[in-house]
């Protein structure tokens, strides 16, 4: 009978799964326990039958749910419901979607995976037959040397047998031909194969070439096996490895050897452009030679130089012939020779108009006289009614005469743009003020103009003045050498008034006359060439040119080059502020697109590419850089030190100036250069076109110099960190005043003058000796009044023994403070006791007076 007495196990039904539980009970006792678990129901509803086609995308427990209001969640209205249900069907959609996603990437990546298995499969492939067709070549080599080696030893056979008979019939076995030939097929055997030609096919192969396959050391670099591990870098296993590159010419080496040998590449000769001084391992580049082998040929010449040194162009050509080169010498100013120079055909010249430029003294009415032909307004757009900079304007005369005026600044301080004005005029109107004369600005314009060798026309202005004497004019002209014509001279003279239009058709009428005479003519067909005339920073525009084009056409998006800049012509404004395409020969325009701020003077050239232009725009920087560094250079030590020990007592007043444009800038610092004298002088620390910014004023600090702005404002950044620093801002628009303040603070470094005045004189009659006291001496006062705050001199034979002050002055027993002409008094020195009877006692007082420059 069993245990159960036929009844079954008490379980949970067949769909259960055995496990076991381990019980754990007091006293560390522990028990396993067979148990079943119920596999968990899950519960399928199946489709409802009064389902339709529109429900086929629903789940049916959504249909479900959907259908029955009792199934709905407490508190939830249908249309919540309804939401909920598609957001759950779109989830279900997503999920299905990126299940997708992730399958066809899944797929693409096994793709990726088979094609990169297949590349190195076949590389390997490459490889494997490449290594058999070598050892295939060294197999076949060392078979041919076994054979020869073979047949010598045939051949040797006989021979032994012959050298048992007596010596005379032996012969060298050096002198048998058949010998000679085994024994260099067994050199070559040795060579070509090594050790492993003589090895059977089950020993491990080696290269034909085992050689050229071993480095120094004896290490087999054939191929790169493996990565490099971390731990093999940091222990130095392995050693220095082949690079890549090397492997390849290795290989390619290999190839052309089992091939049956390569042709050794044919030199290729090198035109080589030699500067004047060039490094040696730039001239082995431009060779395309090892440096070391050029350095080796330099060291066969005597030159032991290193491949960093310079060398000559004469050492240089001598190194390019050794080397099988051609030389071709070229210059570094070559980069300037694409700037077109070619002369003008005469049949390629139009006529053009001519430029005017008007100078004279300052307030003589030149930019009046300008406005009075322009028929505007110019000048009450200039600070204090004075012109400050150059203004170049286009003007068409009532007979249909384009005429193209340089209104020059008159001012003292503008002689450097006024010479710029007369460099690049045809004819100069000089304006003389008819109650004023010639004054040293107009000396200085008419200087300018004959220099320049250009034609002058003078315009006697304000001839409207009760005053005014135009024949007094006309004479003080003459003591410079300028005759008019209604003095018998060349020099044409027309009377005006700005004020009231008088005489500026008779004016404009001998312009032209002078223009007809000269027969001014372009050729506009050429580049562009022309001269800056005014230059400056703009804020919203950048940097701005005035240029007064004298050759060719510029059109925009010309590429050209200026002094050390270069740009591209973005826009060209007129004198009208209008925007325009080109500007012919004689016509000033306002350039923009230039990378920096030229300087005023500067020739503008168009060339063809944007290398050109950077090129030549490098090239004059750096040879101003070695100018600038030449002039350092030359100045000796002892220079520097003589130079130091005298300015040891000269003060100097630093100043930091920011300028609207170049040429005011220019100006001011040369007008303040002159200012000061052998103690005092100015130094302008930097000048600059553009506003004030904070690195100005950073400057300013360090050296404790104010900064002084000529039409430009301060930015607030800038402004912030001059109240936080300390730092002066003075703002000028007219430069009398600008001058005028530096002259006064510089004034203000100079030390007072002292000066002596003499109030009196003295004679000793008689000389006391006082105990406690000293000597004394009793004198009369013969002139003026003694003062014993007063410094006194001692003469002896009208010769000074001694200076210095008293000790007392009394009259009788009483100390006073003066003494008057023609009284007695006693008088005791400070110090000194050397006093004689008939002595003269000199009395002055110094007098300390302000200097100014």
């Amino acid at each position: 009978m069993s245990d159960n007495d036929g009844k079954k196990t008490l379980g949970v039904g067949g769909s259960g799964r055995s496990g076991q539980v381990k019980q754990s009970f007091s006293h560390g006792r522990t028990k396993s326990v067979v148990v079943e678990t119920k596999r968990k129901r899950v519960m399928v509803p199946k489709p409802s039958a009064g389902q339709g086609g529109g429900d086929k995308g629903k789940s049916p427990l959504v249909s479900k749910v959907a259908g029955d209001p009792s199934r709905r969640p407490a508190g939830i209205s249908e249309a919540e419901m309804e939401r909920r249900l598609k957001a759950l069907a779109a989830a279900k959609a997503r999920e299905v979607e990126e299940a997708a996603a992730r399958v066809a990437e899944e797929k693409a990546r096994e793709e990726e995976r088979e094609r990169r298995r297949a590349e190195a499969e076949a590389k390997e492939r490459e490889d494997r037959e490449r290594e058999e067709a070598l050892k295939a070549k060294a197999e076949e080599d060392a078979r041919r040397a076994r054979e020869a080696e073979e047949k010598a030893k045939q051949k040797e056979q006989p021979k032994r047998e012959e050298r048992k008979k007596p010596a005379t019939a032996e012969r060298p076995a050096a002198q048998d031909p058949a010998a000679m030939e085994a024994a260099a097929m067994r050199a070559d055997a040795k060579g070509g194969a090594g050790t492993g030609a003589r090895k059977t096919e089950r020993d491990r192969p080696e290269r034909a070439n085992d050689r050229d396959a071993r480095g120094k050391g004896g290490r087999d670099d054939n191929r790169r096996s493996g990565k490099l591990s971390l731990n093999q870098a940091l222990s130095g296993e392995g050693g220095r490895q082949r690079s890549l590159a090397a492997m390849k010419r290795k290989q390619e080496k290999a190839r052309q050897k089992a091939m049956g040998g390569a042709m050794r590449a044919e030199k290729q000769v090198r035109e080589v452009q030699l500067p004047e001084t060039i490094v040696v391992s730039e001239l082995a580049n431009r060779m395309a030679e090892r440096s070391a082998d050029v350095v080796k040929a330099l060291m066969k010449m005597g030159m032991m130089v290193s491949m960093n040194q310079p060398i000559d162009a004469d050492t240089a050509e001598l190194v390019i012939e050794e080397f099988g080169h051609k030389t071709v010498r070229v210059s570094d100013s070559d980069v300037e020779q694409v700037i077109d120079t070619v002369e003008d055909k005469a049949e390629d010249l139009q006529s053009r108009p001519p430029i005017i430029t008007i100078m004279g003294h300052v307030d003589h009415g030149k930019t009046s006289l300008l406005d009075a032909i322009r028929k505007a307004n110019v000048v009450s757009g200039e600070a204090g009614g004075i012109t400050q900079h150059i203004g170049a304007y286009q003007v068409t005369t009532d007979s249909g005469a384009v005429l193209s005026f340089l209104d020059t600044p008159g001012h003292a301080a503008f002689t450097s743009m006024r010479a710029r004005g007369a460099n690049v005029t045809d004819i100069v109107v000089l304006v003389v003020a008819a109650d004023d004369a010639v004054m040293p600005q107009t000396v200085e314009a008419i200087n300018h103009a004959k220099a320049a060798g250009v034609p002058m026309i003078v315009a006697i202005n304000k001839v409207d003045k009760p005053e005014a004497d135009p024949d007094k004019v006309r004479s003080a002209l003459l003591h410079h050498e300028v005759i008019v014509e209604k003095l018998s001279g060349d020099v044409q003279d027309v009377e005006v008034s700005a004020k009231t239009g008088l005489g500026l058709d008779e004016l404009l009428e001998a312009i032209a006359l002078q223009a007809e005479i000269l027969e001014l003519k372009a050729n506009p067909d050429r580049s562009a060439q022309g001269a800056v005339i005014e230059a400056q920073l703009d804020i919203g525009r950048g940097p701005v040119a005035t240029v007064l084009v004298q050759h060719g056409t510029l059109r925009r998006g010309d590429i050209f080059v200026v002094g050390e800049q270069w740009g591209k012509v973005r826009a060209l404004i007129n004198d009208k502020g209008e925007r325009v395409e080109e500007a012919g020969p004689s016509v000033p325009v306002e350039v923009l697109g230039l990378n920096g701020t030229p300087e005023a003077g500067d020739v503008l050239n168009v060339v063809e590419t944007e290398a050109q232009a950077r090129e030549i725009a490098e090239f004059r920087n750096q040879q101003a850089k070695d100018k600038r560094a030449a002039a350092g250079a030359a100045t000796t030590l002892e220079q520097l030190m003589a130079k130091a020990k005298a300015d040891e007592n000269v003060a100097e007043l630093p100043v930091i100036l920011k300028a609207d444009v170049q040429g005011s800038a220019e100006a001011i610092v040369q007008a303040l250069e002159k200012v000061g004298n052998d103690e005092v002088r100015v130094r302008v620390l930097h000048y600059g076109v553009g506003a004030i910014t904070e690195s100005d004023i950073g400057l300013a600090e360090a050296s404790q110099a104010p900064v002084m702005g000529f039409n430009v404002r301060a930015n607030a950044p800038a402004r912030n960190s001059a109240n936080q620093k300390g730092v002066e801002i003075r703002y000028y628009s007219v430069i009398y005043d600008l001058v005028d303040d530096i002259k006064a603070a510089a004034s203000g470094l100079l030390s007072a003058e002292v000066r002596e005045n003499f109030i009196g004189y003295a004679e000793i009659r008689e000389v006391f000796k006082v105990t406690g006291v000293g000597k004394v001496a009793g004198c009369l006062v013969t002139e003026g009044v003694a003062r014993r705050s007063a410094g006194v001199r001692l003469l002896r034979d009208n010769v000074v023994i001694h200076e210095g002050t008293l000790k007392t002055l009394k009259r009788f027993k009483d100390e006073v403070k003066e003494v008057q002409s023609g009284q007695e008094c006693g008088m005791a020195f400070e110090n000194y006791d050397d006093i004689r009877a008939g002595d003269v006692i000199e009395i002055f007082e110094r007098e300390e007076v302000e200097r100014s420059l």
